[in-house]
């Protein structure tokens, strides 16, 4: 055995060990218990940064444990390769982003493998990969046909530079994330898939998922948002059109003063033909930034659009005005506006003048001071007619019947969910399969002809996509009537692809179906980690794709993952590590210097999993100082030669109390890393017994089989974390199986038991003294061990003991006066 720690050599011979066994490729066995620990694939940028190296390392050492428990073991990976960063990328390389794309991937690849995770790589998948995306395509045609997909014109955050739609999130003060220049709101067709056909079962079934982080199942809900309330329609003076509004208070309704419409609203686009400045006002809307956080915070603007609409149950006519708070996409795209009990409807109608009416008074019959504020708490109904002295949770239903009966409303749920668009003006995504005729409409691409294959060779100029100035791609005949057509030239959103990525890994070769009967096996994944900005949108899709898989019938689960672990951050300087700040560590640099077993052991030992980790130079020096001394004692251990059978009968008191705190590190380790997924109490277990062998100095049979047993368990322990030095060190400790293949060390609960016990005593609540009495020593016995102490009988010396009382096995308290 070498006498020093290399970690380079180390972590060749073991890597090189695995590869040509084939360590980790795993095939289907019912006859075993399965777990399948799933690692959120990564987008291949280029390199590696840290977060990738927490989350797989969490993910890996999940997997090596639940190996070590028995379990058929799946952990695949792969690429979430599509996507806007490679455009960027190809523009300023001058390259194809297909291109550059799949050299990442090959170089993250290779750094993925330095780290030594236990994947199987034989079902690597990327999903820019034609062999990947057809099925996508085909799932989306199939809910085509079952009417889950439509097409329609929406609004969107549009770049005229970069020829692009936006999300919100990439539209910063008013202008593209990208090229700065201002953004418009433009009506453009899309697509959609109807997920609000899933609201109420992807929101009730967020009660099955114990095992995900409640703050994420909150998350969830909040986004479904599922509210009751009312739909009131407003009547149009002058027109037969009426507008609807919805309205979680309905016991408000007598105290609207006017309506407002988003600034693409039929209505509004009336007005701006006629008015040249509610024209104007429209125009600035188109500009205005509708990301959630920024229309809260903005400022209220608006303009009357001339129209009136008419209260249903008063009749009186109030104002129809244009608001930029008011976005189309939610619900009709218009609101009823109660400024006495609303706040932001206080604000809009103080700056415009418009009146401001109470109909709620509160419960107490206190004053309220609409000068100040609206008041906005439920309470009793006043000036409302006929539903004066109704509290509001009564009128909520007396008005909602009131409008049912009178066909101008009724009781709705509503939600915050909308429909998922999942057409992108982009070119680096997977073909949407659809063809437009002018005699047929929309007709889905026939499945025999799936995949529809995006070009690669293209010249990629970054304005626009290359797509859709390519004839060769867009010209085709309808498959029904077989006229001229043309294909959709706009790509899925990327979400698609990794929404169900999970359920492939379990049939990756499967060219028949999206996935096969294997899927059933491996389904759903038992572990899942990610980052928690990951929450809602991808968990979300992923949940409804599971839900239409199994509607489809080639899965049985409703839900894809059972467990959810969400790993914090890795920061550095009290901040997220980004190359902007100049505050990133590179971990190829890092495990070239220590090794990949110090970075995964520094990573796993400075912070529990869900936390943020603080990067440390000295925690990662100390890291390796402890796999240094791990090899130092294994090797000094080994040198001395065999070593006899432990026989636990003739071990004397050291020997025991040794083997003692092996037992209970395997205890504690047991119930961190498998029970409580936490691993730095676990390492540290493992760190005090090492100190703990450096300690014990005895070289006689029994003493070194003690030794043997205590350094077998550390390397078990360690193997999920440091699996490159332990499988090494397992072999100097005589074993000629791979440490992968061996079980997780079993408790000998018989080790645990003590011959001797330490008590404390304290004389009136302080303490005074710690003795050692027999594990079988009664009330009586330990109380007389007590009063016998030397330094106790100084404190209760000339005073009168007035009780004792003795807590089994913790201690004695002596009370005097």
């Amino acid at each position: 055995m070498q006498e020093h720690y290399q970690a380079d050599r180390i972590e060749q011979q073991t890597q090189e060990y695995w590869e040509s066994n084939q360590s980790f490729k795993v095939t289907e066995d019912p006859s075993r218990e399965k777990y399948y620990c799933l690692s959120m694939f990564p987008y291949p940028s280029g390199q590696l940064h840290m977060g990738h190296v927490r989350n797989y390392t969490i993910g890996d050492v999940l997997s090596r444990y639940q190996r070590m428990q028995g379990k058929n073991v799946l952990q695949p990976m792969g690429w979430d390769a599509f996507g806007l960063p490679a455009e960027n990328a190809a523009l300023k390389h001058k390259v194809p982003p297909a291109r550059w794309t799949r050299e990442n991937i090959d170089y993250m690849r290779a750094q993925l493998k330095r780290l030594g995770l236990a994947y199987d790589w034989d079902r690597e998948l990327a999903t820019c990969d034609p062999d990947y995306y057809r099925w996508e395509q085909q799932l989306f045609v199939r809910l085509f046909e079952k009417g889950l997909v439509y097409r329609k014109t929406a609004a969107v955050n549009w770049c005229p530079h970069d020829l692009t739609v936006l999300a919100n999130e990439q539209v910063i003060d008013g202008k593209c994330w990208r090229c700065d220049n201002t953004v418009e709101r433009r009506d453009i067709p899309q697509w959609f898939m109807k997920i609000t056909d899933y609201a109420d079962e992807l929101l009730d079934d967020l009660d099955k998922l114990d095992g995900w982080p409640e703050q994420v199942r909150t998350m969830q809900r909040n986004w479904i948002g599922r509210s009751e309330g009312v739909e009131v329609r407003f009547a149009l003076a002058g027109r037969d059109e009426s507008l609807k509004v919805f309205t979680t208070r309905p016991d408000t309704l007598m105290g609207v003063t006017y309506v407002a419409v988003a600034a693409e609203h039929p209505l509004a686009r009336e007005a701006a033909a006629r008015y040249a400045n509610v024209a104007a006002f429209v125009e600035e809307c188109k500009k205005m930034d509708v990301a959630e956080a920024s229309m809260e915070t903005m400022e209220k603007k608006g303009i009357d659009t001339g129209f009136k609409a008419i209260h249903p149950i008063s009749g009186d006519r109030v104002p129809v005005f244009i608001a930029n708070f008011v976005l189309m996409g939610y619900g009709e795209g218009a609101v009823m506006a109660v400024p006495a009990h609303d706040q932001r409807d206080w604000e809009f109608a103080r700056k415009y003048g418009l009146s401001i009416r109470q109909v709620i008074a509160p419960l107490d019959g206190g004053e309220v001071d609409l000068g100040e504020a609206a008041f906005t708490n439920k309470g009793v109904l006043i000036d409302s007619g006929e539903f004066t002295g109704l509290s509001s949770q009564q009128a909520f239903s007396a008005i909602a019947d009131h409008l049912e009966k009178n066909s101008q409303g009724g009781k709705r749920i509503n939600y915050r969910l909308h429909d998922w668009g999942v057409s992108r003006q982009r070119y680096w995504g997977a073909p949407i399969p659809m063809i437009r005729c002018d005699n047929c409409g929309d007709v889905p691409v026939p499945e025999a002809e799936l995949p529809v294959v995006l070009p690669e060779d293209v010249k990629f100029e970054g304005v626009g996509s290359p797509i859709k100035k390519m004839p060769e791609f867009y010209e085709t005949t309808c498959p029904k009537c077989k006229g001229k057509a043309e294909r959709e030239t706009d790509t899925f959103d990327t979400f698609m692809e990794s929404s169900w990525y999970y359920a492939r890994y379990t049939s990756p070769d499967c060219d028949t179906a999206i996935v096969d009967e294997r899927a059933r096996y491996w389904l759903p994944v038992d572990h899942y980690v990610g980052g928690v900005e990951h929450a809602i949108l991808h968990l979300l899709y992923a949940r409804f794709f599971n839900k239409l898989l199994r509607d489809a019938g080639v899965i049985d689960n409703d839900e894809p993952f059972t467990r959810l672990l969400t790993q914090g951050m890795v920061l550095k300087d009290g901040s997220k590590m980004s190359k902007s700040k100049g505050n990133t560590v590179d971990p190829q640099s890092l495990i070239d210097q220590y090794g990949a077993d110090t970075a995964r052991l520094f990573m796993m030992f400075a912070a529990p999993p869900e936390q943020s980790l603080e990067w440390s130079d000295a925690g990662v020096e100390g890291a390796n100082r402890f796999l240094r001394r791990l090899w130092k004692r294994v090797q000094s251990h080994v040198t001395r030669g065999p070593v006899e059978p432990l026989d636990a009968a003739s071990l004397n008191e050291a020997q025991k109390a040794m083997r003692r705190q092996t037992h209970e590190t395997i205890q504690r380790c047991s119930k961190d890393i498998g029970e409580r997924n936490i691993f730095n109490t676990a390492i540290a277990a493992v760190m005090e017994l090492l100190n703990a062998l450096y300690k014990f100095e005895d070289d006689s049979a029994q003493g070194r089989a003690v030794v043997q047993e205590a350094l077998e368990a550390a390397v078990l322990l360690l193997a999920p974390i440091v699996p490159h030095i332990c499988h090494v060190l397992w072999q100097h400790l005589g074993h000629e199986g791979a440490v992968i293949d061996a079980r997780w060390p079993q408790l000998d609960a018989s080790a645990l038991v003590r011959d001797e016990l330490q008590i404390v005593v304290q004389v009136n609540g302080k303490l005074r003294a710690k003795i050692m009495v027999p594990a079988s020593a009664d009330k009586s016995q330990i109380e007389q061990a007590a009063l016998a102490d030397e330094n106790v009988m100084r404190f209760i010396e000339g005073k009168t003991v007035v009780k004792i009382i003795v807590v089994p096995g913790k201690l004695v308290n002596v009370v005097v006066r």
